[in-house]
């Protein structure tokens, strides 16, 4: 239990959206022995089903894993989860290669969908004592002293000691919160969008359908990403420009739709037998990158997630983050019994700089995903940073597994990338020198014998 609930002073917490990061925190908040309550606008899931057409496959990585482990919940979530030891890559010449996460047995991601993940989380949360209120969207919050005031669209008035905001990138919490107050906000429409693609399960041993994978299909001007799931089945995502020649906005009819499958995505046709039906009836996704500060206010509102810091998804980070988000911030009510405010400006000074280092990360990966996997220099590179992990163990350890399979803080990660990468650039210097000093060498003696 918490301080506050040692003390008798145990205080009212409404968490605003039932999300991953909302519900995770609810059961984090819960044990500590707060009173919790959990608003969420949409129905609930585990009576309507999951979300489809708009939910891109989890990547659990070790942050994540981390955060689930500290609530007691990683075992629950793994039953519905299915190993990715890398990657295979579909190349536009129907050639396929493979690109291993790491070098050791353990570092692999684990895949799974959000409905299943969300459902784990709301019944966590709902075991803990935390009520769980379903249609309820939030208009409006009014900062009071010491009750914050929540009101709903359907006229219920809430009020809590704190508020935490986890209604995603367009958050109601955030936009309330700072009214009025000094505040940057910086959002960033990626002009992609996508649309989700199911793939049934393959035959045993087909690597094209490889259950243990994440399959990529690179292309000019496209690209399509397939999570395994629990059943072998896959869930894919197709990306595409949302505009101009050959985006969504102009791919309307079916012939137009199997053109360009048949000619970027050479072999997606023989998995997805009906992908035209299903690109046509599925609905497009917008993705966006978020940055504001400030994340908090006076010790009685304070953000998480998506609501302070959403990312691109090409990192796989976005779910992982926003757990270590909750992990943080429980470690930072540790550190400050009794005081949120101190606690929640911990928590942003030390996440927020780290999370934009990941929304340029994941902006970077887009790029990598789409133009570089098929490169024979960017994989060689990929090679040699692996090579030099198994040569050098800790001493060298490659960006991606920094940030996918340690919980380094992204910013350290992205520091000591940089100064390997100056290393290997000099490495490959000094060999290019010493490779032409020999060849200097060679011709000298060569002429001297021809003499």
């Amino acid at each position: 239990m918490g301080a506050e609930a040692q003390t008798g002073g145990v205080r009212d917490v409404a968490v605003v959206g039932s999300g991953l990061s909302g519900s995770l925190m609810a059961v984090l908040l819960a044990k500590r022995g707060y009173r919790v309550q959990v608003f969420e606008r949409r129905p609930d899931p585990r009576v309507r089903g999951g979300d489809h057409g708009r939910s891109i496959n989890l990547g659990l990585s070790q942050r994540g894993i981390t955060a689930l482990r500290h609530a007691g919940l990683l075992d629950r979530v793994l039953a519905h989860a299915a190993p990715m030891r890398g990657r295979v890559v579909h190349l536009p010449d129907g050639g396929l290669g493979y690109h291993p996460y790491g070098t050791t047995d353990d570092q692999i991601l684990r895949s799974v969908l959000r409905h299943d993940l969300n459902v784990v989380l709301l019944d966590a949360a709902e075991a803990a004592g935390v009520a769980l209120h379903f249609g309820a969207r939030l208009v409006d919050l009014d900062k009071g002293d010491p009750a914050v005031t929540l009101r709903f669209e359907d006229g219920t008035v809430v009020e809590a000691d704190t508020v935490i905001g986890a209604d995603g990138a367009f958050s109601t919490v955030r936009a309330r919160m700072q009214r009025g107050e000094p505040a940057d906000y910086h959002q960033e429409f990626l002009p992609w969008g996508y649309k989700e693609l199911s793939i049934a399960a393959g035959a045993v041993g087909d690597q094209r359908t490889d259950p243990e994978a994440l399959h990529v299909w690179p292309a000019d001007g496209g690209l399509v990403v397939a999570h395994p799931n629990a059943d072998r089945s896959l869930t894919g995502t197709i990306f595409l420009p949302l505009t101009g020649p050959d985006s969504f906005d102009t791919l309307r009819t079916p012939d137009a739709v199997r053109a360009l499958v048949t000619e970027r995505f050479p072999d997606l046709t023989d998995l997805v037998p009906d992908v035209v039906a299903q690109f046509l009836s599925q609905p497009t996704g917008h993705l966006v990158t978020v940055r504001t500060a400030p994340w908090h206010w006076r010790g009685r509102v304070v953000l998480l997630g998506d609501a302070c810091h959403a990312v691109y998804p090409f990192y796989g980070q976005g779910m992982n983050s926003a757990f270590e988000d909750c992990v943080i911030l429980d470690g930072c009510l540790d550190r400050n019994p009794g005081d949120h405010g101190a606690a929640f400006a911990e928590y942003q000074a030390i996440r927020k700089a780290d999370t934009d280092v990941l929304a340029d990360l994941s902006a970077a990966n887009f790029v990598e995903l789409r133009d570089r996997l098929a490169s024979p220099l960017f994989l060689a590179r990929k090679k040699a940073d692996l090579a030099l992990n198994r040569l050098l163990g800790r001493r060298w350890v490659p960006l991606y597994t920094m940030i996918s399979h340690t919980t380094t803080p992204y910013a350290e990660a992205l520091r000591l990338s940089r100064r390997q990468n100056t290393t290997l650039a000099w490495l490959a210097g000094a060999a290019a020198t010493g490779a032409a000093a020999a060849g200097t060498l060679l011709l000298r003696r060569l002429s001297r014998q021809g003499k």
